[in-house]
């Protein structure tokens, strides 16, 4: 189906009777309106639904019928409340044309139902709330149900788990689209971490503690200024007054991982950043990494985000300069990114 330019960068919210509201409201939050100085075209938010529905305890009248959900770049389908019934099929409808339009479609939550409806989960690896996998599952067993992660991008199709994973998709679909700079920028609009623990391929976590009275508190931005040199765990842990088993164990609960692994994560972060927003060649930015040279870079960067830095910068470099045919149609699909957890966490 031909394209005009003003369906692109349409995102259209996808609802019917019985959608829950927080997925919604989650999903119209990060894509209906610009953070304020981002130099990007945002998104054009369209409400589609077959006419005024109740979503939680509030009537909504949507924008569009559903029969604008195949002019979209990306349809998004919120978590759907009631999985023992079947969706209606009027959504399911709507939802496969789209996908067959070239649309990305995306799940949240227990949406994942309804693209499953559709038959676009077949044969793909996707996910849903960690209380409704089995259910899902069981109905639709050509899925590969993944019950052990934040969200699944499968290229056309990206489903995610319950309540706040999926705010971590639809900052992961800012990413794809604008890259890294301005989903940050999204994330400290709404006071979010940029990223959670786990995500694989194309990004890259930086687990933080939530708290300013944390024991790590005062460490993370302390490291963050130094990435250049070559910090060691006994560092760290002279830093924070701490031995270094217990600061081991402070950095398990807090991040899920290692002190020596939670600084390769930052280090293959900002050097993201750099290939993303200078000209710097690999040594350079491997210098101001810490990584030393550009062969450990290389090395490090292939095996956490999955593609060379050459390959990583020529993607988002060009992402982070749009045009007015600058959507997801129009570009290749950048693999699959998971991330652990049940959906449920902050």
């Amino acid at each position: 189906m031909a394209r005009t330019i003003p369906d692109m960068g349409t995102v259209a919210l996808a609802v019917t009777e019985g959608m829950l509201h927080f997925e919604l409201s989650v999903a119209y939050e990060v894509f209906g309106s610009a953070p304020a100085g981002v130099p990007v075209t945002w998104y054009d938010v369209a409400v589609c639904g077959p006419g005024a529905v109740r979503v939680g305890r509030f009537l909504l009248q949507p924008d569009h019928g559903l029969d604008r959900l195949p002019h979209a770049d990306t349809v998004i389908v919120p978590g759907w409340a009631d999985v023992e019934e079947e969706p209606p099929a009027d959504l399911v409808d709507a939802v496969r044309a789209a996908h067959e339009a070239g649309a990305r479609v995306v799940s949240l939550c227990t949406g994942a139902f309804v693209l499953a409806a559709a038959g676009l989960l077949d044969g793909r690896r996707a996910t849903t709330h960690w209380a409704h996998t089995d259910a899902l599952s069981a109905r639709h067993p050509r899925v590969e149900v993944d019950r052990d992660v934040l969200y699944v991008d499968d290229g056309s199709v990206l489903t995610s788990a319950g309540k706040a994973a999926a705010l971590d998709l639809c900052l992961h679909l800012v990413r794809l689209d604008h890259g890294p700079s301005v989903a940050n920028t999204v994330a400290r609009r709404l006071v979010v971490p940029p990223h959670r623990a786990g995500g694989q391929a194309q990004f890259v976590a930086t687990p933080v503690p939530a708290r300013d009275d944390h024991p790590l508190a005062a460490l993370f931005p302390w490291v963050i200024a130094r990435l250049d040199r070559p910090l060691t765990v006994e560092d760290l842990a002279r830093q924070a007054r701490m031995s270094s088993r217990h600061l081991g164990r402070h950095f398990r609960a807090a991040t899920g991982t290692t002190p020596l692994q939670w600084l390769l994560t930052q280090r293959i972060r900002r050097a993201q950043e750099l290939l993303e927003a200078t000209d710097d060649g690999v040594d350079v930015i491997a210098a101001a990494t810490g990584m030393g040279t550009a062969a450990t870079l290389r090395r490090h960067f292939n095996r956490t985000v999955g593609v060379p830095p050459d390959a990583y910068r020529r993607a988002f470099r060009s992402r982070s300069r749009p045009g007015p045919y600058d959507s997801p149609r129009h570009r290749d699909a950048p693999g699959r990114v998971t991330g652990p957890g049940d959906g449920t966490g902050p």
